[in-house]
């Protein structure tokens, strides 16, 4: 029974909606691919908002990795912000986040009948620092958030919009039953998605 379970699943795990999704065994692919496929995510920071210090508080921020499509992605997370949001003034205290994305937000768990919890429902944990990206940086983080977020070249100019990254530290994995899997950063750059 249990190897039957697992053919159905690998068979499952090999087409998702925009490509075919790596196999469990491969967890860095895996995190790239989750997060080249996911639109926004839960940016979790410690509050320092009055009656709220010092505990979690979570929010949901578009991010892209780079435009659509597959092997486009450069696997780090940029964001588009302003001083006036209320989690970016929680990192001006400490930049300190972690950031989850799941394939619960594509169409690839409800074609499958996964739930967002159900493991095969791939989700991905970082773990670092929200930093502002350098006048280098900045030209390939307009072109990633701007290609899949055209709504924000609109916002307004007064709100002082700028660009930054998240500068992952640690990287769990979740696509599988068996618990975490452990991805360094250098691993999960060195792969494509």
């Amino acid at each position: 029974m249990a190897g039957v379970l697992l053919l159905c699943a690998a068979a499952v795990l090999l087409l998702a909606a925009g490509g075919a999704i790596p196999p469990p065994e491969e967890a860095a692919r895996m995190a790239r691919f989750v997060l080249h496929n996911c639109d926004w995510g839960a940016l979790a920071t410690l509050s320092a908002q009055e009656g709220l210090r010092g505990r979690p508080f979570a929010n949901i921020f578009s991010l892209s990795d780079g435009p659509p499509g597959p092997s486009r992605g450069s696997g780090v997370p940029y964001l588009y912000l302003t001083d006036m949001e209320i989690s970016v003034q929680d990192l001006e205290i400490n930049s300190n986040a972690s950031l989850t994305v799941s394939l619960a937000q594509t169409p690839y768990c409800k074609k499958h009948k996964y739930d967002p919890q159900n493991p095969l429902c791939a989700h991905i944990i970082f773990c670092g620092s929200i930093v502002k990206v350098n006048d280098s940086e900045a030209g390939l983080a307009k072109a990633a958030l701007f290609s899949r977020h055209p709504e924000m070249e609109g916002w307004p100019k007064d709100h002082n919009w700028f660009f930054a990254k998240f500068n992952i530290t640690n990287i769990w994995v979740l696509d599988y039953f068996g618990g975490l899997k452990i991805v360094t950063p250098e691993e999960y750059y060195s792969v494509k998605p």
